[in-house]
């Protein structure tokens, strides 16, 4: 009996350890939705609450990606930061990135009403932990011979980070 315990214990730790590992493993599950995803359903006033939360405590300034997933700019950004752990890592050690759909569903204007016209899109816009607005970010920026440099965009995230 003694000999069974021994083994379904060293069973559940290998069993407890495999779990946390692929939870580890699972990067972007550990993001809110509203920091993965353009969603015209989504509420951006809610979501940018959250995001300033969750800014204010862990000691990150928020990223606002205005876009959609009718923009192939933004598919772009996307697999490019994904593509570069990194970029990736580094750019959520920094910011909430907090993703907020244009679109003719929904061109979310009353939240937009707050911020400076877009440039293009995707767009960023930095705010502080209270939600003050310190940078409107043209991505185009982040372009070098037609393809986003991981140089420029490391050089944006060094300039704010904390």
């Amino acid at each position: 009996m003694k000999t069974f315990i021994s083994q379904f214990f060293v069973f559940f730790l290998f069993l407890v350890a495999a779990a946390f590992n692929a939870q580890a493993s699972q990067l972007p599950g550990e993001f809110p939705v509203y920091s993965r995803i353009y969603d015209a359903s989504r509420n951006p006033n809610a979501d940018g609450r959250d995001a300033l939360k969750l800014a204010k405590e862990t000691n990150r300034k928020v990223l606002i990606e205005v876009g959609g997933d009718w923009c192939s700019w933004c598919f772009v950004l996307d697999q490019f930061i994904k593509e570069n752990p990194e970029l990736e890592s580094r750019l959520h050690q920094n910011f909430v990135v907090l993703k907020v759909n244009i679109s003719e569903k929904n061109d979310n204007s009353e939240f937009m009403a707050a911020f400076p016209p877009a440039q293009g899109y995707p767009h960023m816009y930095v705010t502080d932990s209270s939600g003050n607005i310190l940078s409107s970010q043209d991505t185009a920026d982040f372009r070098e011979n037609n393809n986003y440099s991981e140089v420029r965009f490391m050089d944006f995230i060094d300039h704010w980070q904390n």
